[in-house]
């Protein structure tokens, strides 16, 4: 029986899938661990066969981490029966193998980056959010990638976000107010600036003169709620007191 991390998933379900193909059981587990614990999901293999099992039921994870040297089939070797059956998911070779020679092949067969395992978590987290961003599934390609406490990836020409991978589904006036919060990472945001940024500077709304107040919380309520609807742990808009908002640091 394959573990519960094969089961099929319907596909966009929650936190974004990251699938793990590595022969060694306690790495996988370690890295199914540290992922769950950054707000994705895992999907954990042995092999390349029981990869694409559940690819074929219909699932599709964000990103691949994909050892080289495996006795069933070697990496390589599942890449390219990946690429010949229409898979255009972002691939990263995770493996021991540093020299040149192997990062230049895998490169060559369409991975999207080749990581040394050796590397901290931290910084294998980083280049799994580096290559969603650059091909993702959720339509995010060629976006605007802006830093934040979690994984933040705004598409400013098609207006939409994602929050470690996975969309969210934002109005086109609250996709403005997280635009402009991220722009200003660290540095309270007013809640005028706010408004103007969804309404145009100088127009007024609500009972007098700071009635636009109320129509920014209640905004910013929504879309915390949004954000909170995917990862319940959200907190990346703190509040400032009578001013306005922040996109926490870090």
């Amino acid at each position: 029986m394959p573990p519960a991390a094969e089961t099929a998933r319907p596909v966009n379900a929650g936190p974004a899938i990251v699938a793990v193909v590595d022969d060694d059981p306690l790495f996988r587990e370690t890295v199914s661990a540290n992922l769950a614990e950054a707000g994705y999901r895992a999907a954990a293999f042995s092999g390349g066969n029981a990869l694409m099992e559940w690819l074929v039921q219909g699932n599709r994870p964000a990103a691949l981490l994909l050892d080289w040297q495996m006795p069933e089939q070697d990496g390589p070797v599942v890449l390219e029966k990946l690429r010949n059956a229409g898979y255009d998911l972002p691939v990263l070779f995770l493996t021991g193998l540093n020299q040149p020679i192997f990062e230049e092949k895998g490169l060559k067969l369409g991975a999207v980056d080749f990581v040394d395992k050796s590397k901290s978590f931290a910084i294998i987290l980083q280049r799994i959010r580096i290559a969603m961003t650059a091909k993702s599934p959720n339509g995010m390609a060629d976006g605007d990638t802006l830093p934040s406490s979690g994984g933040l990836l705004l598409d400013v020409a098609s207006a939409r976000a994602a929050w470690n991978g996975a969309q969210v589904e934002l109005t086109h006036g609250e996709f403005k107010v997280v635009h402009l919060l991220a722009q200003r990472i660290g540095r309270d945001v007013g809640y005028r600036e706010i408004y103007d940024a969804v309404r145009g500077a100088g127009f007024e709304a609500g009972q007098g003169p700071d009635g636009y107040r109320a129509n920014v919380r209640a905004m910013v309520k929504r879309i915390r709620q949004k954000f909170r609807d995917i990862d319940p742990d959200f907190d990346a808009i703190e509040t400032y007191p009578g001013f306005g908002y922040r996109w926490r640091h870090g």
